[in-house]
């Protein structure tokens, strides 16, 4: 009999989850190569749901309640396996984030968050939302922050963070806050914590022009691709479609100005705005 999942709290639904999984595989006699087969992802996947480590997403869900015969248990439960503060789009690219071992971001029209500063990312959500309260963004700035404590520490992710140009020059919260967040940046790629690398406007179209996204890598779970729209994301985990992002992002990777140039264009426009002041 299925468990009371919505009852308990995120991490004990996790394993009461997975192991609902397990059983009702083994009660289907599938191994979790053949149920991975069948429901079209990888048996990794199915191994981490069962330990309590991922959750599936929604199309997964769907069609493991197909397969097994479960009637709607796995997608019904999928909320509150893990409860988050943040927008829906933004919840799974959170619990990536923790988990990675690399990360790969492109920012097509935005510093990406794990990067932004705090007047920089107000301003954002200052014009995000019509109406928005002052409480509402003072919320969601401190989540925004909250997601870059992962970069502190000898144990976070190997970043790359590519930038078109455009996010240099579209003037967010101010000229003031432009300068000082092209200096944090610049001070991450300056210190080594991340991998810079600017796509200016000279080289026209890239590979990336038409979105920003996120890639990521684990030491012990398959690739993720995070493409993100107008108020929406997905995650991908297909190996098809993410090879397809990441060839994607080696390409404009190339047609991308080195890490000495690009430092010196971001510092370079940040004295820019300095100068406006």
């Amino acid at each position: 009999m299925a468990k009371d999942l919505g009852a308990q709290g995120p991490s004990i639904a996790r394993q009461a989850y997975g192991e609902e999984l397990r059983l009702r595989r083994e009660a289907a006699n599938h191994t979790q190569q053949s149920l991975a087969d069948t429901v079209v992802c990888s048996p990794s996947l199915i191994a981490h749901i069962e330990a309590g480590r991922r959750k599936p997403r929604v199309e997964d869900a769907r069609r493991l309640d197909k397969e097994l015969g479960t009637d709607g248990f796995f997608e019904r439960f999928l909320p509150t396996l893990s409860p988050s503060r943040f927008a829906g789009h933004f919840a799974p690219l959170v619990e990536m984030e923790k988990q990675a071992t690399s990360i790969r971001e492109h920012g097509s029209g935005l510093v990406p968050g794990l990067l932004q500063i705090e007047p920089y990312a107000r301003a954002i959500f200052r014009f995000g939302l019509v109406n928005m309260t002052a409480a509402e963004v003072d919320r969601r700035v401190a989540q925004r922050l909250e997601r870059s404590h992962i970069l502190e520490g000898p144990d976070g992710p190997v970043m790359w963070v590519l930038l078109d140009e455009h996010v240099l020059r579209r003037v967010v919260g101010g000229p003031a806050v432009m300068a000082a967040q092209l200096r944090h940046v610049a001070k991450l790629a300056d210190s080594g914590r991340i991998r810079l690398h600017v796509l200016p406007f000279s080289i026209g179209s890239h590979a990336l022009v038409a979105s920003s996204m996120s890639l990521y890598r684990f030491d012990d779970a398959p690739p993720l691709a995070y493409v993100e729209g107008v108020k929406t994301g997905h995650m991908y985990d297909e190996p098809s479609r993410v090879a397809q992002c990441q060839a994607a992002y080696e390409l404009a990777l190339g047609d991308a100005l080195s890490c000495h140039a690009s430092l010196s264009m971001i510092n370079a426009v940040a004295e820019e705005y300095e100068h406006a002041l």
